[in-house]
C-alpha cells in the first residue's frame, strides 16, 4: 500500500533520528508507513499522525485513539548487530519517553514490563518493536485525554500528559521532545553506553531486590527475587533451586509479589 502525502515535514538538529520527520493528518499505522518508506530514506526516519486507523500493540492487541490527542509516532533505523533486538529497542524508547513526560509535566513515568510506561500507576504510553521490513520504533504516548474520556472508553488505568502534568499540552513540542530524547539514547547506545541506558533502564522499572514473578512465552511462571537484570538476562534468586536467568525476550510479564 502507498502511503499519503504528508502534511508537513520537519528536519531536526539531531545526530541520527529525526533528520527527517514526516507528519500526517492519518495512517493505518505509523509503524506500517515507517516500514514501508524506510528503503527511502537514511536510518532515523520518524513517521508522525493524528490518527490511526490500524494502530496495533503488543501481541496484537489493538491501539485506538481519538484524532489528535496522542502522539502517534514510530522510527525506522538500522542498527548494528548488537543493537537490533527487541529488549533493546525497547529499554532505548521506555528510558527516552520517560526522559521526554519528565520534561514536558516534571512528573517521573515508570517501565512496566515489557513495553508500558506508567505515571502514578496509570498507563500513559506503549511501545511496540517490528522487524520486518525495516527495524521499526513504534510509540504511542498520551496527551490530551482527559479523565472522563478514559472512563467512558472503560479504561479507567489509562492517564495522559495533560492529566498528570495539569497543564496543556502542546503535541508539536511533545513530538519533538521525544524525538529528541531517542536521538540522545540511541546516541549513548551506539556510542558504547550501554550500561548507562541499562541502569536507566533498570530504575525505571524498579523492582531490581524485590521479589517478582516472570511470566514467560510458554506459559510458565517463574517466582523469586529479582538479584540483577540487563539486556543479556533477568537472574532470579529461587530460594532453594539457586539462581535462575531468564532470557528477556521471552519473558511476557513481570510483576511484583
Amino acid at each position: 500500500m502507498t502511503a499519503p502525502a504528508p502534511r508537513d515535514s520537519w528536519t531536526l538538529d539531531t545526530a541520527n533520528i529525526g533528520r527527517r520527520v514526516l507528519l500526517f493528518d492519518r495512517l493505518d499505522s505509523t509503524n506500517t508507513t515507517a516500514a514501508e518508506l524506510a528503503a527511502q530514506h537514511e536510518s532515523g526516519l520518524v513517521v508522525a499522525a493524528d490518527y490511526q486507523t490500524a494502530g496495533r500493540g503488543q501481541y496484537g492487541r489493538v491501539w485506538q485513539s481519538r484524532p489528535g490527542s496522542s502522539l502517534l509516532v514510530s522510527v525506522a533505523l538500522r542498527p548494528p548487530p548488537e543493537l537490533c533486538r527487541p529488549v533493546v529497542l525497547t529499554a532505548l524508547a521506555a528510558v527516552a519517553v520517560g526522559e521526554a513526560v519528565l520534561a514536558l509535566t516534571g512528573v517521573q513515568a515508570r517501565i512496566k514490563w515489557p513495553n508500558d510506561l506508567l505515571v502514578r500507576g496509570k498507563k500513559v504510553c506503549g511501545i511496540l518493536i517490528e522487524n520486518t521490513t525495516a527495524v521499526v520504533v513504534g510509540i504511542g504516548l498520551n496527551l490530551t485525554q482527559t479523565v472522563e474520556e478514559f472512563a467512558a472508553a472503560g479504561l479507567p488505568d489509562a492517564t495522559s500528559l495533560a492529566i498528570v502534568g495539569d497543564r496543556p499540552i502542546d503535541a508539536a513540542a511533545a513530538a519533538e521532545a521525544v524525538v529528541r530524547k531517542l536521538d540522545s539514547e540511541y546516541g549513548r547506545l551506539l556510542a558504547g553506553e550501554r550500561v548507562a541506558v541499562e541502569a536507566d533502564w533498570k530504575w525505571r522499572i524498579g523492582l531490581l531486590g524485590r521479589p517478582v514473578a516472570a511470566e514467560l512465552s510458554d506459559g510458565s511462571v517463574v517466582t523469586g527475587r529479582l538479584h540483577e537484570m540487563s539486556f543479556d538476562g533477568l537472574e532470579l534468586d529461587t530460594g532453594d533451586c539457586g539462581y535462575r536467568v531468564l532470557v528477556p525476550e521471552t519473558v511476557r510479564q513481570l510483576r511484583p509479589l
